[in-house]
């Protein structure tokens, strides 16, 4: 984790969640039983309600940790360019309805000139359109070039959760003083085929997601699960209370599977 991260350690995620209502009100019902962590991105297509459901919360707009993401390689359809990545960010905040977002992500390193979109979004920045520069799905060879460029970026998102734990990763990341969030961090629900999960969570009495979040808290991973109903926002937030001892840690870190959700052909080599 990185020194002083500004990142909460537990957001609502909302990737395909696309309904208006129930994307609006999902943000709504996590702010106001207590997260202060939304995750949005550009391609998400869902920037309208998450910023609906920001101002419809009843929790100041200031103390609300609001990050989303540009340059996914399926849209950005022509040359990227500092006027290009500018209407992109300023194409979210007219969509959120915000001044400004705490976390602006590069959503994949793909083929853009790293030198140019971190030197531009550093830019942008200092003229106050966003308080923080991150990365998803950066291997260390692109987060170093970014770095080379801004030194402050903040945070790594790619998929982390106990059936891909990225332990190399993390340690590297650590070493370079940036924090790593975790998407997908229930592993598209196969957390729950998981024995070893389901052993900790019956000596726990509590759910096999609350252990999961629990696990990536205590390995100082922030993590940003989607959920829609009130029952599993509730119960994801539930997992802050929970306390692993050493040898429920020793139990997940001894699960010998190993899955990658998201490999599309776009990606680095991972």
């Amino acid at each position: 984790m990185a020194t002083d991260s500004p990142v909460p350690r537990l957001g609502l995620g909302t990737w395909q969640n696309t309904d208006f209502d129930q994307c609006r009100e999902s943000v709504r019902t996590a702010l106001d039983l207590g997260y202060r962590h939304v995750d949005t991105a550009e391609l998400y297509e869902n920037e309208r309600p998450v910023g609906s459901g920001i101002a419809a919360a009843d929790v100041p707009r200031e103390s609300v940790y609001l990050a989303t993401k540009i340059l996914h390689p399926r849209a950005t359809e022509n040359d990227v360019t500092p006027a290009s990545i500018r209407a992109a960010v300023e194409g979210c905040l007219d969509r959120l309805g915000v001044e400004r977002v705490d976390l602006m992500y590069v959503h994949w390193p793909a083929d853009y000139d790293l030198e140019l979109v971190h030197g531009t979004l550093a830019d942008l920045r200092d003229d106050g359109l966003l308080d923080g520069v991150g990365v998803s799905n950066y291997e260390p060879r692109h987060l170093e070039t970014a770095l080379d460029v801004d030194p402050d970026i903040v945070a790594n998102q790619v998929e982390l959760h106990p059936l891909l734990p990225q332990a190399e990763l993390r340690k590297r990341y650590a070493d370079l003083d940036v924090d790593v969030v975790a998407y997908a961090p229930l592993a598209h629900g196969d957390v729950f085929d998981v024995p070893e999960l389901e052993t900790v969570a019956e000596k726990h009495g509590v759910s096999v997601p609350r252990v999961t979040l629990a696990w990536l808290r205590e390995k100082g991973v922030a993590a940003v699960p989607k959920a829609t109903s009130e029952a599993h926002i509730r119960d994801n937030w539930a997992s802050r209370d929970l306390e692993l001892a050493d040898e429920d840690v020793a139990t997940i870190d001894g699960i010998e599977r190993t899955e990658r959700f998201f490999d599309p052909d776009y990606a680095p080599e991972w």
